[in-house]
């Protein structure tokens, strides 16, 4: 009986990570943001969530809310560019240390 009971628990532990992720709510694959006159950017979130791990990293500014980003522009929380700001900065800070990064001018980011 404790030999069942402890491939019991082994079983368990060794499947909750798993379940555990499959449960929790990562969001899509891809976000397409208004980019105003210079074009729409589309914005790779899978991506952005396996290279930061951190979701506040992004998710302090804005909540994780489909439309949230459009709306707090609307209601004058959050100013126009400030997203972009954000994004460029990080870029820019992890080309400066050298690490692999996403685009920092606007053609790298915004399609027509």
């Amino acid at each position: 009986m404790k030999s069942k009971l402890a491939v019991f628990f082994i079983v368990i532990m060794f499947f909750f990570p798993l379940l555990l992720s499959a449960v929790q709510n990562k969001g899509v694959k891809e976000i397409l943001l208004s980019g105003g006159k210079k074009g729409d950017v589309l914005f790779p979130h899978g991506m952005h969530q396996a290279s930061l791990k951190d979701c506040n990293r992004c998710h302090d500014l804005f909540p994780q809310i489909s439309g949230s980003i459009e709306k707090l522009k609307a209601n004058k929380k959050l100013e126009i560019k400030q997203v972009m700001k954000q994004c460029r900065d990080c870029h820019k800070g992890k080309k400066k240390i050298g690490k692999k990064t996403g685009p920092i001018g606007c053609r790298g980011c915004h399609r027509k």
